[in-house]
């Protein structure tokens, strides 16, 4: 029988994993849960991705994008005008607004990188993004402190379950840009 040629079979593999990470958690992927789900032949997932980390890896530079289509849609990085901190707000509201499925989902994949080593050069790509984003606007140092400040404000809401306070974070925010 010939090879089916099927350009999208990677991404709907990639697409399926975060699914099934958002259903079940990282225990509950494997190869085959992730190829019942994309609707392939079990050995398509492990053709394209040798191993769940090599699959994994590709899910957070996936899920990366999420947040940093964020950024882009505003814009206000590019204005040297507009309240960094506001700004910055901003941003985690309307990130925290949508799906909140997705957000923890991107969460959940970027501290796996706490237990699995190949996830940490990713999830460290994803920082130094952000903080040299953030430092077109403000010196190197204070770009990272506002990368952490903003993880540990977007996790508190996460873990607590609470609401958003977008006044509280540009608030916080401002006091750490000079």
């Amino acid at each position: 029988m010939p090879r089916r040629y099927d350009p999208e079979r990677r991404q709907r593999i990639i697409d399926a994993a975060i699914r099934v990470v958002g259903e079940k958690g990282i225990g509950g992927l494997s190869h085959r849960t992730v190829a019942a789900e994309a609707d392939v032949p079990l050995g398509s997932t492990t053709y394209h991705f040798k191993t769940l980390d090599d699959l994994l890896v590709a899910a957070l530079r996936q899920a990366n994008e999420g947040f940093a289509k964020v950024i882009a849609s505003r814009g206000g990085l590019e204005d040297p005008e507009a309240d960094l901190a506001a700004e910055l707000a901003g941003w985690m509201g309307e990130w925290l607004a949508g799906e909140r499925t997705g957000v923890e989902l991107e969460y959940e994949l970027y501290l796996a990188a706490l237990r699995r080593p190949a996830l940490r050069p990713v999830a460290a790509e994803w920082v130094r993004d952000l903080a040299d984003r953030l430092s077109r606007r403000t010196d190197a140092v204070t770009a990272r402190a506002l990368v952490a400040l903003m993880d540990g404000i977007c996790l508190q809401v996460l873990l607590a379950g609470g609401t958003y306070d977008e006044e509280y974070a540009r608030e916080v925010l401002a006091r750490v840009i000079p």
